[in-house]
């Protein structure tokens, strides 16, 4: 069987946004307005398609797949670039979007 080579990825945080009349119609009174946990800009790094350690586990769950098809080599049909890709997580109310690059060696 082949070896597959894994890929380091990085994430960064894009854009943090805000989606006021979705928040103000369904949002509890102490809910913020924009994700309180990452600053635009941020990064991190998935070492063998694993969640970084301080990354907002529901984030993860909405970019893992992603992490592993980069990480794994593969590319998405929708970037001009090989190896990025762009995903939001998946927080209706406060989403953020995030950059995936891998990491070449």
């Amino acid at each position: 069987m082949e070896n597959t080579k894994n890929y380091d990825v990085k994430i960064t945080v894009l854009r943090k946004t805000r989606v006021d009349d979705i928040h103000k119609s369904y949002a509890k009174d102490d809910v913020p307005p924009v994700c309180a946990k990452n600053e635009e800009g941020q990064e991190y790094i998935s070492k063998n398609s694993s969640q970084p350690e301080g990354f907002c586990n529901g984030a993860w769950k909405g970019i893992a797949d992603t992490v592993s098809v980069l990480a794994s080599g593969g590319n998405n049909p929708y970037v001009r670039q090989d190896g990025v890709a762009i995903r939001c997580c998946n927080d209706g109310l406060h989403p953020v979007i995030y950059k995936l690059e891998r990491i070449a060696e």
